[in-house]
């Protein structure tokens, strides 16, 4: 194997769910400007996470005639962030640029941010000044997420932001050190810390098919990014406890005063609303913990973070043991460079159908 094999100057990860119109394009559009910022040196990982579409074989048949493409299928759909996260663990080059399949942030940046990071920056990120094809609905609660997250979180996050940035070698290997499963990567490396710079850029329509974060996504994302960087909600809980106590005390003693004075208190309505907003604020606590501690539990339970189908070079697909972002960087790096050979190499799979 050689050492540019084992190490490029840059990976480009690419987490791919239902892409099979635009996966093409979007493989033509990145290698153009990886060739552009870095000569040959460079690979794309492109991560199937479980589609239901041809995404995996527009991906294997492009393995083919792409020399640089590296195709990684999950057994399973695991969601974006898990799917990136794969991504990252197979990634192997210096600098690691993450990238969506639908086009809307535009690979050609990758040339305005290479000379960011050469004067310093470990992380460069995009930021959206502009965000083309939207809904009013989707502009409205994605500003209102990103403002109501930076007053609940104390690790200061960019607004406007999503997982679309480059980043150094040594933040990806942080941020694949970190075990939590409900992962939320723009914070996560938004806690790294380091030099991190925004480039404003004006975001795209998506290219082809449909959004793949309707409401109840965009809600499960929220929460995941809430409880995974805060326990506001926790504290506020407690404060609305003791605030709800407080009142429960005045009205006890407003009826004690009420009954010693002689006058009978009149008014069941109001008395079952006013127990039907207690019981309401106790079943919302219970809500807010019973989030954080499904978390715990699921932590606790220590499954493996995602499973490898297997891997994809040169028209060749082999099984990859890569099971957890947990493992140490150089584990992590040998049982990629174990599944992925060399390309003619006569292990493993040969064919698309895996």
């Amino acid at each position: 194997m050689t050492d540019r094999l084992a190490s490029p100057r840059l990976s480009i990860v690419v987490p791919c769910f239902n892409e099979e119109g635009g996966i093409d394009e979007f493989l033509n559009r990145a290698a153009r400007a990886a060739g552009a910022a870095v000569g040959p040196d460079f690979e794309i990982v492109a991560v199937d996470d479980g589609s239901s579409d041809a995404t995996w074989e527009r991906i294997a048949a492009r393995s083919r005639d792409l020399p640089n493409l590296v195709g990684v299928r999950l057994m399973r759909n695991h969601g974006h962030q898990i799917a990136a996260t794969a991504g990252l663990s197979v990634a192997r080059g210096e600098r690691v640029l993450l990238i969506d399949a639908d086009l809307q942030d535009p690979p050609e940046l990758l040339l305005m941010m290479m000379p960011i990071m050469d004067r310093g920056a470990d992380v460069v990120y995009g930021q959206r000044s502009r965000r083309a094809g939207e809904t009013r609905f989707k502009l409205t609660t994605a500003a209102a997420f990103y403002r109501i997250l930076t007053r609940l979180t104390s690790v200061p996050i960019p607004r406007d932001t999503g997982d679309f940035r480059l980043m150094s070698r040594r933040v990806v290997d942080i941020l694949l050190a970190m075990p939590e499963r409900d992962r939320f990567i723009r914070g996560m490396v938004s806690w790294v810390g380091g030099r991190q710079v925004a480039l404003p850029y004006e975001r795209d329509a998506r290219f082809a098919g449909e959004t793949k974060y309707p409401l109840r996504k965009m809600v499960r994302f929220a929460l995941d990014a809430i409880t995974s960087f805060s326990t506001v909600p926790l504290r506020i809980v407690t404060w609305v406890g003791f605030a709800s106590a407080l009142l429960a005390a005045g009205l006890v003693a407003y009826t004690l005063a009420q009954w010693f004075a002689g006058h009978t208190v009149a008014g069941w309505s109001s008395l079952m609303a006013a127990i039907a907003g207690f019981f309401s604020i106790q079943f919302i606590g219970m809500g807010i913990m019973g989030e954080y501690v499904g978390r715990l539990v699921q932590e606790a339970k220590q499954r493996p973070m995602f499973m490898v189908d297997c891997v994809s070079r040169g028209g060749v697909s082999r099984p990859l043991d890569l099971l957890t972002a947990g493992m140490h960087p150089s584990e992590r790096r040998a049982a990629v460079e174990r599944a992925l050979g060399s390309e003619s190499g006569t292990a493993g799979r040969t064919g698309t159908d895996d």
